[in-house]
């Protein structure tokens, strides 16, 4: 695919320029703040961060300790609180953070709370805008959100616009989405290869993060690998467990690729010569719901049509079904997610594919207190002319 799409096959050059293409996300960014009336943006997710702006720094770390913030006005200046970057042109400059966490603040974040309301008022201030404007808030501690509520700012969930605007990619990001598939798929390959009775579930694993690293990758949102008996039930992370002949072998790449950009692809493989009947017909009900479901996507088709005509697996396997039929990819897993027609009433919300929504259509199948089971992913991106398969490494019929 990323040979196809540009025209080499040297996965070492990075073709993407991602400053570019975060002026770009800005740009797209603010006109769907437009269209949900908001006038400045305050962002904490560190994905949300990097979409506006690029910036990459310590999103592991802020993931679960959000030491900094991002505010983006309709129009105005954009300031990065509690990080520093003198690269990016899509930052116009770096402030002190006054982050509301126990980590930065203490125990009593009540003061940081004050500082940090301050910084979106003078955020207004500088953008022309004043308490009457609409502030989008992504994500606070209860502190935060206590304070900020008391004071005369008017505040709004950003997240749901952040989503929307991620889920609708501009042509660059298909780009740097098929880069990143391809970095993801050099270190299938490569675990394929290393792929043999006696290494570990961690060492075969390892083969997919070496990869992604050595092409200027991020991080790995789980370690989805495991073999023979830990393949059922699924979400058994990778071990110490020695692959054994005849093992199955069920992995996730939830890999976030160069350019921040996500690869979300799931193979099943067997340790050995061939597959038993009984592994076979495991990985041909799991290979046939994923076809299935993916025949059903075309631009218009509502979320609720998808998750009622998605395929039925028979009643052995549904009580380990996976958590959804399909799910937007982007930067990371993100709207829309399509559950199972049984899982609609409590996660389900409806709504209509758009043409570029990027995918990812999942199956795993294995019996309740069974002995194994089959994990299959594909990548997606759903045009006004079908689907195009962004993830191409070969299912069992394909490679014989």
């Amino acid at each position: 695919m990323y040979a196809t799409l540009r025209g080499v096959t040297d996965l070492s050059i990075n073709p993407i320029d991602e400053e570019s293409l975060a002026h770009n996300r800005l740009a797209h960014l603010r006109d769907h703040m437009v269209s949900a009336g908001l006038d400045l943006c305050v962002l904490t997710s560190p994905i949300s961060i990097r979409y506006a702006t690029g910036y990459r720094g310590y999103a592991a770390f802020q993931a679960h300790i959000p030491t900094q913030y991002l505010t983006v006005p309709v129009e105005g200046p954009v300031v990065l609180f509690g990080a520093y970057t003198d690269r990016l042109s899509t930052i116009d400059r770096c402030e002190t953070a006054h982050s509301v966490t126990a980590f930065d603040a203490g125990l009593a974040t009540g003061d940081a709370a004050l500082r940090f309301t301050h910084d979106i008022e003078r955020g207004l201030a500088e953008s022309g805008l004043d308490q009457t404007s609409i502030v989008g808030i992504e994500r606070l501690t209860p502190m935060g959100f206590k304070v900020l509520h008391g004071s005369p700012i008017r505040i709004a969930d950003a997240e749901g616009v952040v989503e929307l605007a991620r889920s609708r990619k501009l042509p660059e990001e298909h780009d740097a989405i098929a880069y990143s598939v391809a970095v993801a798929e050099l270190g299938i390959e490569r675990m394929r290869a290393t792929l043999k009775p006696g290494v570990t579930e961690n060492q075969l694993f390892a083969m997919l993060h070496h990869t992604n690293i050595e092409h200027d990758g991020d991080w790995i949102d789980g370690r989805m690998l495991c073999s023979g008996p830990r393949t059922n039930p699924w979400y058994q992370e990778a071990s110490a467990r020695r692959i054994e002949e005849g093992d199955l072998v069920a992995f996730d790449t939830d890999m976030i690729g160069p350019n921040g950009y996500c690869a979300d692809i799931s193979r099943t493989w067997v340790c050995g010569d061939s597959p038993t009947p009984s592994q076979f017909e495991l990985y041909r009900r799991a290979r046939a719901e994923i076809e299935h479901n993916i025949e059903l996507l075309k631009v218009g088709a509502s979320f609720r049509d998808l998750s009622d005509r998605s395929f039925r697996q028979p009643d052995e396997f549904i009580a380990n079904r996976y958590a959804c039929v399909l799910h937007g990819v982007g930067m990371s897993d993100e709207f829309p997610k399509i559950p199972y027609p049984q899982d609609w009433h409590w996660t389900g919300y409806d709504g209509e594919l758009e043409a570029g929504t990027v995918l990812s259509v999942e199956s795993y199948v294995g019996a309740e207190g069974g002995a194994e089971g089959v994990k299959l992913e594909q990548m997606v991106q759903v045009t006004d002319d079908g689907v195009i398969p962004l993830s191409t490494s070969p299912l069992w019929d394909d490679a014989g």
